[in-house]
C-alpha cells in the first residue's frame, strides 16, 4: 500500500518533470526563435548600415567629383567669412594649396572698392530668401583683378539658423570686356554720320544708332521693336523683296532705295545690307548700313542737266544760224513793202503787218534758241532795279491775263537790291514764268509775284550746284495750277520738251529762262506738287549801285549816195539789202563770199564807204576777210552782221577794230542806224 502510494507519487513527479521539461524546452524554443530573429534584424540592419555607408561614400565621392570637375570658384565660409571648404578651382584662382586656403578669410581676396557691398550682401543672408545673385564683382586673383558673377546660398539647420554660406562664382572677364569692346563699338557706331540698324527676320528692329535717329528722326525707343517697312517706307517697293532675296542667297545686298523720314521728307539712301548669323552658322538677323545721297542725287541731276543743256545747245544755234539767214530777208521785205506802198488798201496793208507780226515772232522765237545756245547772258548788262521790272509785268498780265486769274504781288518795304542785267532777258525770263503759270491755270486761280532780298549761306550752296555765297535778290512766281508730276519735273529745262497741246508751246520758254539766269551767274529752283501748283525762284547776283534805266528811241536815217558794199553768201538777204538801201538812197556793190568781195573791194575801194560783212561764209569767213580789207585800207569801215553771236566773236571783232556789230534777224530801221554809226565816225 505504501509502496503503491510510493510509485503513484513517483509516476506524478515523472509527469510533473515531463511537463516541466516539455515547457521548458517550449521556452527555449521561443526564446532561440527570438534569438535567431533578432540576429538576423541586426544582420540586416548591419548589411543596410553597410549599403547607407557605401552610398554615402559614393555620393561624397561623386559630389566631391562634380564640385572638382566644375569650371566655377565653389567654396563654402563659415559666418565670419572664414573658408571650410574650396574646390580646386578656388585653389588654382586665388593661387593657394587646399590646406593653405582653408581658414583663410573670403574677403581677403575681394577688391578693395567692392569689399563694403559685399559684406552688406553677406549679412542679407541671415533672412530669407537665404540666397542672393551678384552680376559682376571684382576679385584679386593670380592672373591679377577678374570679374566674377557671385549666386550665394545660406546653409542652415534644423532650427533654421544660418550656420555657412555657400558661394559659386563665374569668370565672367571676358564677357565683361566683351561687353567693354561692344560698348565702345556701340559709341563708335554713334559717332558714325551713317544709319546703321539691325532687324531679326520676324521684321522687327533690334539695334538703331543716333545716326539713325539724326537721318530718320525717330528715336531709338520709339523703333526697337518696330517693322521698318512700315516705319520707313511710303509703300512696298518690290526692290526691297530683291534685296531681301539677294542678303539671304549671297550674305550681302547693296543698292539705292527711296524711303521716308518721320517728317515725312522722301530721301535717297543707300544702303548696304549684310547677314548676320549665329554661333551655328544659322541666319539671325540682317544688318543695314544707309546713307544719305539726296543731296548728291540732286547735284548729279543738275550736272546731267547741265549736260544735256550743252550738248543741245550746239544744235540749237546751227538752226538758230540757219533761221535768222530765212528771217533777215522776210522782215527787211515787209517792212520794205510797207514803206513803198503807203495807199495800199486796208486789206493788203493787213496782210503786210500780219507778215511783219510774224516775223518777228519767229524772230524772237530764234532769239530764244540763240539764247539757250550761248547759255542765256552775253555782253555787257545794266544796273537794273528790279521793282520797275516787275510794275510793267503787272501792267502787261493785268491787261493782257483772263480775268479768272487774280493776281497778288508782294514786295519787301526797303528797297530790292540792284542787279546787273540785260533788261530785256530779265523781262523775257519772268513773261515766260507768268505765260506758263497762265496756261497752269485754265480754270482760273491766283498768281503770285514775290521779290525779296536773300543772303545765301554755305548750307544753302551745298544744295544748290550753281550757287554761290552772297547777295542775291529772289523773284518767286507760283500759281496754284495743276502742278508738275515728278516723273517729268527734271525734263523741263529741256529744249522742245513740253507738255502743252500741239500748237501752243515751243519747249524753249524754260531752257531759254534757264540760260539767261545762269549766265547773269544765278539759279532756278522749282518746287511742284500735282493738283497745287508750281513755285520758280530766281535767284539773281545783287550789287550795291542803284540806278534808273533809260530807253532809246530809234529814228529813220537816209544816206547821201554813199556806195555801200554788202557781203553775204545768202542770195535772199543780198537782194533785199540791196534794194532796201537803194530806196533810201545808198549806192551799193554785193559779194556772195569774201573772194568776190575782196576783188570788188581793191577795184572801188576809194568809192566804197561802208562794208556790210557777214561772219559766217564758206571759203573765207567774215574775220579773214575783214583783215584782209584792212590790209588794203586801214581806214576802211566796217559793220559786222551775224545770226550767231558769241563773246569770243564779240571779242575778235572789236580787237580787229570793228565797233559796229548788227545781229540777225535785223529790223530795216536797224541797219540803216548801224550803217549811221559808222559814216558818222571819223
Amino acid at each position: 500500500m505504501q509502496r503503491q502510494q510510493i510509485d503513484k507519487l513517483l509516476r506524478q513527479a515523472h509527469e510533473d518533470l515531463e511537463i516541466r521539461v516539455e515547457e521548458r524546452t517550449a521556452e527555449l524554443s521561443h526564446a532561440n526563435a527570438l534569438l535567431q530573429q533578432e540576429i538576423l534584424e541586426r544582420q540586416a540592419a548591419l548589411r543596410e548600415r553597410q549599403r547607407a555607408e557605401e552610398a554615402l561614400q559614393q555620393s561624397e565621392k561623386l559630389y566631391r567629383q562634380l564640385v572638382e570637375s566644375q569650371t566655377d570658384v565653389i567654396v563654402r565660409t563659415d559666418l565670419q567669412g572664414k573658408l571650410t571648404f574650396a574646390n580646386a578651382v578656388a585653389c588654382q584662382t586665388f593661387g593657394f594649396k587646399l590646406d593653405e586656403l582653408l581658414g583663410q578669410s573670403l574677403y581677403n581676396f575681394f577688391h578693395p572698392d567692392d569689399l563694403a557691398q559685399s559684406l552688406e550682401n553677406m549679412a542679407s543672408l541671415a533672412s530669407p530668401p537665404y540666397c542672393l545673385r551678384v552680376y559682376e564683382q571684382r576679385a584679386l586673383t593670380v592672373k591679377g583683378i577678374r570679374w566674377f558673377q557671385w549666386n550665394v546660398t545660406a546653409i542652415t539647420d534644423d532650427r533654421q539658423q544660418v550656420t555657412e554660406t555657400q558661394g559659386v562664382a563665374r569668370d565672367v572677364t571676358e564677357r565683361k570686356q566683351a561687353e567693354q569692346k561692344i560698348s565702345e563699338q556701340a559709341a563708335l557706331l554713334d559717332i558714325a554720320t551713317d544709319a546703321i540698324l539691325v532687324q531679326d527676320f520676324l521684321f522687327e528692329i533690334l539695334f538703331w544708332n543716333q545716326g539713325a535717329e539724326r537721318l530718320y528722326g525717330w528715336q531709338a525707343c520709339e523703333v526697337i521693336g518696330k517693322n521698318p517697312e512700315k516705319l520707313l517706307y511710303k509703300k512696298t517697293s518690290p526692290q526691297l523683296k530683291v534685296a531681301l532675296k539677294n542678303v539671304i542667297e549671297f550674305g550681302s545686298w547693296h543698292g539705292e532705295l527711296h524711303k521716308v523720314t518721320k517728317s515725312g521728307k522722301e530721301i535717297i539712301t543707300e544702303s548696304r545690307w549684310t547677314l548676320m548669323r549665329d554661333e551655328m552658322g544659322q541666319p539671325k538677323s540682317i544688318l543695314t548700313v544707309d546713307t544719305d545721297i539726296t543731296e548728291k542725287k540732286q547735284l548729279q541731276a543738275q550736272f546731267l542737266r547741265a549736260q544735256r543743256l550743252e550738248s543741245l545747245g550746239t544744235l540749237a544755234s546751227g538752226i538758230a544760224h540757219d533761221l535768222n539767214n530765212i528771217l533777215t530777208p522776210i522782215m527787211s521785205s515787209s517792212q520794205m513793202l510797207a514803206l513803198r506802198l503807203p495807199n495800199l488798201d486796208p486789206r493788203n496793208q493787213q496782210l503786210l503787218k500780219l507778215l511783219e507780226d510774224n516775223s518777228k515772232r519767229a524772230a524772237d522765237l530764234v532769239k530764244q534758241i540763240l539764247t539757250f545756245a550761248r547759255g542765256g547772258f552775253e555782253g555787257r548788262g545794266v544796273c537794273l532795279q528790279i521793282e520797275y521790272l516787275l510794275l510793267e509785268i503787272e501792267q502787261i498780265i493785268n491787261s493782257t491775263f483772263p480775268k479768272s486769274i487774280k493776281i497778288s504781288k508782294n514786295l519787301p518795304k526797303e528797297n530790292l537790291w540792284t542787279i546787273l542785267a540785260d533788261p530785256t532777258q530779265i523781262h523775257q525770263v519772268l513773261m515766260n514764268l507768268c505765260v506758263n503759270a497762265r496756261d497752269a491755270m485754265p480754270k482760273g486761280g491766283t498768281l503770285y509775284i514775290c521779290a525779296e532780298n536773300l543772303f545765301v549761306d554755305e548750307n544753302f550752296v551745298r544744295m544748290n550746284l550753281d550757287a554761290r555765297v552772297g547777295s542775291y535778290v529772289v523773284i518767286t512766281i507760283k500759281d496754284t495750277g495743276i502742278g508738275i508730276p515728278s516723273l517729268i519735273l527734271d525734263r523741263i529745262f529741256e529744249p522742245f520738251f513740253t507738255t502743252k497741246e500741239l500748237g501752243k508751246g515751243t519747249g524753249l520758254g524754260l531752257p531759254t529762262v534757264i540760260g539767261i539766269v545762269e549766265k547773269h551767274g544765278g539759279f532756278v529752283n522749282v518746287q511742284s506738287e500735282v493738283g497745287k501748283g508750281t513755285q520758280f525762284q530766281v535767284y539773281l547776283p545783287a550789287i550795291k549801285e542803284r540806278t534808273t534805266q533809260e530807253v532809246d528811241k530809234s529814228e529813220l536815217l537816209n544816206g547821201k549816195g554813199e556806195l555801200i558794199l554788202i557781203v553775204d553768201d545768202e542770195t535772199a538777204i543780198l537782194e533785199i539789202t540791196k534794194t532796201s538801201l537803194e530806196d533810201h538812197n545808198y549806192k551799193t556793190f554785193t559779194a556772195s563770199n569774201g573772194i568776190e568781195a575782196i576783188s570788188l573791194y581793191a577795184e572801188h575801194k576809194n568809192t566804197i564807204s561802208v562794208v556790210l560783212m557777214d561772219m559766217m561764209m564758206p571759203s573765207m569767213d567774215g574775220l579773214t576777210t575783214i583783215r584782209i580789207l584792212q590790209q588794203m585800207n586801214k581806214q576802211v569801215k566796217v559793220v559786222a552782221i551775224s545770226g550767231m553771236t558769241s563773246n569770243s566773236e564779240l571779242a575778235e571783232v572789236t580787237e580787229v577794230g570793228v565797233n559796229v556789230f548788227l545781229r540777225k534777224p535785223y529790223t530795216f530801221h536797224e541797219l540803216l542806224h548801224a550803217i549811221n554809226n559808222v559814216l558818222s565816225k571819223p
